[in-house]
């Protein structure tokens, strides 16, 4: 019997990008929901209640630490493991602070498919964890 697959969203305004981290995390087994803006993203989000969230920092309208500020306001996605990707190297050196802050990782792209795949096993390990119960001694 085949464990449950992962639920991962991808979001992200350029469609390859989402098709290509999609296309590569489907092969490993994974359900993956994509969407092209942040908005899309928190509907999927809500719907879906996804076991990790990779997303892009620059966006249109909201970008994506505008995106992790109301996905960390809603109670069921408190906790959700999520990656920021960028192709900018240039950032705001308050932008990784407030990432960790709100408990995001920071990766920068090209990302080439293993990394992705690494990048998705990497949060769904976080996600155990987090939802393991801690022991008292």
């Amino acid at each position: 019997m085949n464990p449950t697959p992962s639920r991962l969203l991808i979001i992200d305004d350029d469609e390859a990008v989402t098709q290509t981290f999609a296309g590569i995390l489907r092969l490993e087994g994974h359900e993956v929901r994509t969407a092209l803006d942040a908005e899309s993203g928190l509907q999927q989000a809500d719907m879906l209640h996804p076991d990790a969230i990779i997303v892009d920092l620059r966006m249109p309208l909201i970008n994506g630490l505008g995106f992790l500020y109301r996905l960390r306001s809603r109670e069921q996605s408190k906790d959700t493991p999520v990656a920021i990707v960028t192709a900018d190297y240039n950032l705001d050196e308050s932008i990784p602070r407030e990432l960790a802050e709100l408990g995001a990782q920071l990766h920068f792209k090209p990302l080439w498919l293993e990394d992705v795949v690494l990048l998705a096993q990497s949060l769904l390990a976080s996600q155990t964890r987090a939802a393991r119960p801690m022991i008292q001694h």
